[in-house]
């Protein structure tokens, strides 16, 4: 079984966010990158459960500069054989699913996963545009996953309950909580990570739809305020005239 994981790189939760050049650019300095924690936890991770229990290969594949060789090498030491990056800037979200999906045609590859989404863009597109330029079927927000022969079997949370849904192989899917359990890299992992094979492979003439025209960060958090349980008038009032949520 051949899979491929796509993967992204997020700023560290504990990163400063900043912005320069009149809030149009994202400020990387001093920001720690880590792999996007959805691409890792439950997409690579069970990635790697299904090759442990079937056999076969995983391969990361990743849009990015060579700023970003650190943390594939992060990926890397988790358990995948090796990894891919297409040389580009990931300028918006169609751009870095076509890449990946030009470079996944040839491959022959059994399953594509990607995580449910970024946890720095929260868009859940790149998925659903890999299986389309692909034209292979989708599953999208799959918490649970096994495959028997050429047939996936998924389980996908709806309003009221799970549903099972069987899709046969080649199928994109996109992982969400439930999938796998989040592995820590151990020591041999990090050092066999170093020699790893990184392909570096050139982007395919692809123009992206979007375009950043400036950032902005949430308005700061008021303060609490504490209401007497005696005074329902006026928490009645705040929830009305300031919150204007009733």
């Amino acid at each position: 079984m051949k899979i491929l994981v796509c993967i992204s790189k997020s700023p560290d939760t504990t990163s400063k966010i900043a912005f320069t050049d009149g809030d149009t650019k994202f400020d990387e300095n001093g920001v720690q990158y880590i792999v996007n924690p959805y691409d890792e936890w439950y997409a690579l991770v069970r990635a790697l459960e299904l090759k442990e229990a079937n056999g076969g290969s995983v391969t990361i594949v990743t849009v990015g500069t060579a700023a970003d060789d650190a943390v594939i090498r992060k990926a890397l030491a988790i358990g995948a054989d090796d990894a891919v990056r297409i040389d580009a800037e990931p300028t918006d979200a169609f751009f870095t699913a076509m890449q990946i999906a030009e470079y996944a045609k040839s491959g022959g590859y059994d399953l594509v996963m990607t995580g449910k989404e970024t946890i720095n863009y929260n868009g859940s597109q790149v998925g659903g545009m890999i299986a389309e330029a692909m034209d292979l079927p989708f599953i999208s927000l799959a918490s649970k996953l096994d495959v028997n022969g050429s047939t996936a079997t998924l389980e996908t949370e709806i309003v009221g309950g799970v549903q099972v849904v069987e899709a046969q192989l080649p199928v994109v899917i996109s992982c969400a909580k439930g999938m796998a359990e989040q592995r820590i890299p151990n020591m041999r992992g990090i050092m066999a990570a170093r020699t790893k094979p990184l392909n570096v492979v050139a982007p395919t003439a692809i123009d992206a739809l979007t375009s950043f025209e400036a950032y902005a960060l949430p308005e700061a958090k008021s303060a609490c305020k504490m209401i007497d349980p005696e005074n329902m008038d006026e928490l009645v009032a705040l929830l009305h005239n300031e919150a204007k949520v009733i």
